[in-house]
């Protein structure tokens, strides 16, 4: 009787798991040249980050003196003469009162130069406040204010509209031989203006563009004619002005077309 042969069975394959293998050199080299570098960078400012011992402070000062910022500055220059932050100098100096710009450099080895430009006021803005060209409230309670300033006046969140108006109309008044001592907004909007020549001008609240346009064009021309006889000049008419003589009654007149005089009070807001 036959014999059956058991069967092998074949070892099942080994399964193995491999860590994927890192190359440490490559990863290596450049990590540590980055450090080296960074090593070096640091010593080098180390050791060339001196103490500032010169700061050179230039402009035309009238109103600071270079002795205030260098006080105001002075703890920013404790951290050295490369290390020192230029722009939160500079912006420490801008911050004093009558600063208008700044500018910070350094100056081999261990000199620091400021150079500042002060505010030119252009007017006074209410009671005690200064405005600079660009119609920059920049000082809200000067203590002098210079006499010669024009006088501004209106609602407190308005001072840089009514700046601009002045800037504007001033700007097309010199060249005929005229200028603006004071312009006003009242608090129902109506605007109004007293010449250097102490004429004054009504624009009122309506087409204020208009009537300045019309002012400049054709009023202006009666004020520099006869300045001395004029007591107001009312803008705040369709197609024309009133011209108010001291002493005397208001007198209208046409700019556009002719008007019957005693409409042409009855068209304006007053």
């Amino acid at each position: 009787m036959a014999r059956k042969q058991a069967r092998r069975r074949r070892p099942k394959p080994e399964r193995r798991f491999e860590m994927p293998s890192f190359r440490f050199k490559r990863l290596f080299a450049p990590l540590a040249v980055i450090a080296v570098a960074a090593v070096t960078y640091d010593l080098c400012v180390r050791l060339l980050d001196s103490e500032i011992e010169a700061i050179e402070i230039s402009g035309p000062f009238k109103r600071v003196t270079a002795l205030t910022i260098e006080e105001a500055i002075a703890g920013e220059l404790e951290r050295g003469f490369l290390s020192a932050d230029l722009e939160r100098v500079q912006a420490t100096v801008q911050a004093l009162p009558w600063i208008d710009q700044a500018a910070v450099a350094r100056r081999w080895p261990n000199r620091l130069v400021v150079r500042v430009t002060e505010q030119v006021p252009a007017a006074v803005w209410e009671e005690a406040g200064l405005l600079n060209m660009r119609g920059e409230l920049f000082v809200d309670n000067a203590s002098h204010l210079p006499a010669e300033l024009p006088r501004l006046s209106g609602p407190d969140n308005r001072y840089a509209e009514v700046a601009h108006r002045y800037l504007d109309v001033r700007e097309r008044l010199i060249p005929i031989g005229l200028d603006v001592r004071t312009v006003n907004l009242d608090a129902r909007g109506a605007w109004q203006m007293t010449l250097a020549n102490g004429v004054r001008v009504r624009m009122g609240k309506r087409d204020v563009e208009r009537r300045t346009d019309l002012f400049v064009a054709v009023a202006a021309d009666v004020i520099a004619g006869r300045a001395g006889d004029i007591d107001y000049v009312d803008m705040r008419y369709s197609n024309g002005f009133t011209v108010g003589w001291k002493g005397g009654a208001a007198q209208p007149a046409e700019a556009e077309e002719q008007d019957n005089p005693a409409m042409l009070a009855s068209r304006g807001d007053r």
